[in-house]
C-alpha cells in the first residue's frame, strides 16, 4: 500500500472515530477499509446497553463497503487506543477474512499515533475463508 493511501485511511478512520457511541466502555474505535476500486468505506463501534447486541467498527465499514457495491477489501486501518493500538477482535478478524486475503495489509493506530502494522494472514493464520467452500 502506498503512503497516500495509508495516510487517507488513517484520517478516515480517525475522523469516523468521533462518532463512535460508546457511552459504557468509553473505548472509542475508528475502522476504514480500501475496496477494490480505491474507494474508502468507514465505520465506527456503536455500543448497546444490552451488551451483546453492540457492533464493532470493522463489521459497520464491512456494512458500508457491501451496500456501495464494494466486493473485496484491499487495507485496513484502525484507530483506537491510547499508548498501544487496537487490533481487530477475534469476530472481527474473520469478518474481515470474508473479503480481505491474508496478504492484505492492517494497520493499527492509537489516537496519540502509536502504530501496529500487519496483515490478515498474520492477524488470522490458517484461516477459513470463502476458498475453502469453493
Amino acid at each position: 500500500m502506498d503512503d497516500a493511501l495509508r495516510t487517507r485511511l488513517t484520517a478516515a478512520a480517525a475522523a469516523v472515530r468521533q462518532h463512535a457511541h460508546a457511552p459504557y466502555s468509553g473505548f472509542a474505535v475508528g475502522a476504514a477499509l480500501a475496496d477494490e476500486t480505491g474507494r474508502i468505506h468507514v465505520g465506527c463501534n456503536v455500543e448497546n446497553a444490552a451488551y451483546p447486541q453492540g457492533l464493532c467498527a470493522e463489521a459497520v465499514a464491512l456494512g458500508v463497503l457491501v451496500a456501495a457495491g464494494g466486493k473485496a477489501v484491499t487495507a485496513v486501518t484502525l484507530v483506537a487506543g491510547q499508548g498501544r493500538p487496537a487490533t481487530p477482535c477475534g469476530g472481527c478478524r474473520q469478518k474481515l477474512r470474508e473479503f480481505a486475503a491474508d496478504s492484505v495489509p492492517v494497520h493499527c493506530r492509537s489516537v496519540d499515533g502509536v502504530a501496529l502494522d500487519s496483515t490478515m494472514g498474520a492477524l488470522l493464520p490458517l484461516s477459513f475463508g470463502p476458498e475453502a467452500l469453493a
